[in-house]
């Protein structure tokens, strides 16, 4: 199935299908966004969908390294 029926004229989603949400952060760590903006995306404004992806790049910081799994391991 392809993905071309989900495109309309407006501000596309962010999502890259990659979702996990972040522990510590709590924004999904495809996307960059918060649970509440992922979910409440359909019901935004043009506007308010453009302040969201304004603002996502300067999310990337937020998330912080895994601790755990093989590379934990070898640190001991």
């Amino acid at each position: 199935m392809s993905d071309d029926i989900w495109k309309r004229a407006e501000i596309e989603s962010p999502c890259i299908k990659v979702c996990v949400i972040h522990a510590e952060s709590r924004l999904c760590t495809g996307c960059l966004r918060s649970i509440d903006e992922i979910t409440m995306w359909s019901k935004m404004t043009p506007e308010a969908r453009r302040a969201v992806i304004e603002v996502l790049p300067s999310r990337q910081g937020q998330l912080t390294k895994r601790r755990g799994g093989r590379a934990a391991r070898l640190a001991r």
